[in-house]
């Protein structure tokens, strides 16, 4: 009955009564009408066909009806979060009790240009995950304040759910059941500790996004087992490279160190590179319990003031890292490299290294600019300018078929030994950090290459396309700022990005326009299906360099050694991949998106406690986005905060969304996207995450 039913509302974008539905099916009896409505009843549970207000049903994708997943917002309002179309705004009236997180049914109800907004007519699904909040008692009951402001809900605790949960605790709660009206039962998993104990703060992001922070006793044993050094058994089947000259290069504070080089200029001019990655695959076997914590963590995470890894650090500082002057364990990609940037001939394999010196970034940039040799490095001098000219010379191939680079500053969280924020710098990027980087990327593009080619089930890191009409978007909005970029835009070729920023790159705000066309693009991911990489312009492209902190390299490993190691590539073993990567690809992509995320949380929290010890100091800075309530400016060491609209005094200003400005009634001269102002801190509140600015002059006509 569903197919039929099926098969005919597919042919009309149109509803149907009951009685139309029975006569176009041609149903004759009382049992057949019956069959037929409990099949609608079910199609409308499975959002498979729409139940309209004039009690006819229609196809639910040929509706003004969509599924996807709220996003809240504090101020009420939301965003339903559509994949693979663009976002629904909707206004706090039209929410219908939904809160953050809900998967929903929303109704179109107008468009503007690209902007859609709707209505929410259904809740799908309400899961909530473990949550974090602030433990306190009000007239006797436990109760529980939400860090997560976007989720408005009441939660009450019984005394023998709270393991003892004092006032001022910080606690991971579950949410039990639904009490009435917008308040619910819930249960404390977890005291994370008093909120002004030192590193609560983190670790109750870290928590909210589900991250664990301590591994499982069981994996703990298994790791124990694990021997601390390589043992004569470990070293059968590989090739030995312990007498070739190899060394790392990382930041001073690195600890698993995943990879390694070595380098030679070979006869005929061309590039000998050798890029070892710690095999750390061999050591963590698929489907042991350590293997299992490693997947469901997805990656390692990098905070202010710790990491949590992926993997135990008997495993990620041990005897996986690639450490100085001991036996290690590797996987090798071994490539030829021409004078045009060109792979000419490789081979991958498994192989044993012994790293000469454990190099970092500050010391080899040294050498790199000319500035001196430091002690330790002097027989390894010459060998790092020849990779340097290898590095300017693939870094010219990447560029010359499109790569991106869209140039953009980190910052960096300096904190003391209570974990509190002291400074806030920008991040430094060398050219050892370029040469590390276009080193891995040949690698990855590689072992990409050659198991594309062989058809083989495989883990990519793809980035698609970015969307045509945004592309225009951001063209439109640059020419509102009196920017024009040449040639046609509707090739949308990596090179037409480049072609993009490179037109922009002597403007004064170049770094805010190019955050706002990487904010364009689609963002990369992890997919058995290969699209190639469109910011590095590859064809072919993994992730096979990271193995220690990121679980898609583990598995990328895993394949080599199942494929070109072991010679498996039967059927039995291809079905095998082909069922398991595509969930996994999936969950390792989210698991990165969260750990980003929570850095990213994280960030802006320690922003915000660094400012907090700043408030009144004054600072110049760069308008970096105006919006209808205000406009936030960047100081040099990437700050943001809001200046609000209602607090600059003088006049009346306004929002011009025409000209994205922010403009003055009296014709005063106006703010926009890269103006130089001058700013007074006036409040940073680290919970809220937020710091606020005023503009000196009007902070001083204000006080007069």
């Amino acid at each position: 009955m569903e197919e039929r039913l099926l098969e005919f509302l597919k042919k009309e974008n149109k509803a149907y009564s009951v009685s139309e539905l029975e006569e176009a099916l041609g149903l004759t009896t009382l049992d057949e009408l019956k069959e037929m409505m409990k099949t609608l009843n079910e199609m409308e549970r499975n959002l498979k066909v729409y139940h309209t207000n004039k009690n006819k049903y229609m196809l639910f994708n040929n509706s003004n009806l969509k599924i996807g997943r709220m996003i809240g917002n504090k101020r009420g309002f939301g965003f339903v979060d559509i994949e693979g179309d663009i976002d629904v705004f909707v206004a706090p009236t039209n929410m219908n009790n939904a809160i953050h997180g809900d998967k929903v049914v929303v109704e179109i109800t107008s468009k503007k240009g690209t902007d859609l907004e709707g209505r929410i007519v259904k809740i799908v699904e309400r899961k909530f995950k473990p949550m974090v909040g602030e433990f306190f008692f009000k007239k006797g009951k436990g109760h529980v304040e939400l860090d997560e402001d976007k989720v408005k809900i009441d939660i009450e605790i019984d005394r023998e759910l709270s393991l003892g949960a004092m006032n001022g605790h910080k606690v991971l709660v579950k949410i039990l059941n639904k009490l009435q009206g917008n308040c619910y039962k819930g249960q404390v998993l977890k005291i994370l500790g008093h909120k002004n104990d030192p590193g609560v703060d983190i670790l109750s992001i870290v928590n909210k996004y589900g991250i664990e922070e301590e591994f499982p006793e069981e994996v703990m044993e298994a790791v124990a087992k694990l021997p601390d050094e390589v043992r004569e058994e470990d070293k059968e089947g590989r090739k030995d490279l312990r007498k070739l000259v190899t060394f790392t290069i990382d930041g001073d504070d690195a600890k698993d160190l995943d990879d390694a080089i070595s380098y030679e200029k070979l006869p005929n001019g061309n590039h000998h590179l050798w890029v070892h990655i710690a095999d750390v695959s061999y050591y963590v076997k698929e489907n042991s319990v350590i293997d299992e914590d490693a997947m469901m963590r997805g990656t390692s995470v990098y905070l202010a003031d710790r990491v949590i890894p992926m993997l135990p650090h008997k495993l990620s500082n041990g005897i996986c890292s690639l450490n100085g002057n001991v036996d290690r364990l590797a996987v090798t990609c071994e490539m030829e490299i021409n004078e045009k940037g060109k792979v000419v001939s490789y081979d991958i394999y498994p192989s044993i290294i012994n790293s000469n010196l454990r190099m970092t970034y500050k010391n080899v940039n040294q050498i790199l600019d000319g500035i001196s040799v430091p002690e330790g490095y002097e027989p390894f001098q010459e060998i790092l300018l020849q990779c340097e000219e290898l590095a300017q010379v693939l870094r010219k191939e990447k560029i010359s078929r499109g790569y991106i680079d869209f140039g953009i500053d980190e910052a960096k969280i300096v904190v003391n030994e209570k974990g509190e924020a002291i400074d806030v710098v920008k991040r430094e990027r060398g050219k050892g950090e370029n040469l590390i980087e276009d080193f891995m990327i040949v690698a990855n593009e590689t072992v990409a290459t050659h198991i594309y080619f062989l058809e083989l089930p495989f883990v990519y890191r793809v980035h698609g396309e970015p969307d045509e009409e945004k592309i225009q978007n951001f063209v439109r909005f640059i020419h509102q700022l009196g920017y024009n970029v040449s040639g046609k835009l509707t090739d949308i070729h990596p090179k037409t990005m480049q072609r993009i920023l490179k037109e922009l790159s002597d403007k004064k705000e170049f770094h805010l326009l190019s955050s706002l066309l990487l904010r364009s693009m689609q963002k990369a991911v992890y997919s058995e299906h290969n699209i190639g990489h469109y910011g590095l312009a590859s064809k072919y492209y993994t992730h096979f360099t990271s193995p220690i902190r990121r679980y898609p390299d583990t598995t990328v490993h895993r394949l080599l050694r199942t494929y070109i190691f072991n010679n498996r590539m039967d059927k039995g073993t291809k079905d095998y991949w082909e069922h398991k990567l595509p969930a996994l690809c999936e969950h390792v992509s989210q698991k990165e998106r969260d750990a980003i995320s929570c850095e990213r949380e994280v960030d802006d929290m320690k922003k915000a406690e660094y400012m907090m010890k700043h408030i009144g100091e004054e600072y110049e800075g760069i308008v970096s986005s105006v919006l209808n309530f205000g406009m936030f400016v960047e100081l040099d060491n990437l700050v943001e905060g809001l200046i609000r609209l209602d607090s600059i005094k003088g006049d009346h200003y306004y929002f011009d969304e025409s000209t994205f400005s922010i403009c003055s009634e009296n014709n005063k001269r106006g703010y926009r996207l890269g103006d130089k102002v001058k700013i007074v801190v006036v409040n940073a509140n680290k919970e809220a995450k937020t710091i606020d600015f005023e503009l000196v002059d009007e902070k001083k006509k204000s006080n007069e």
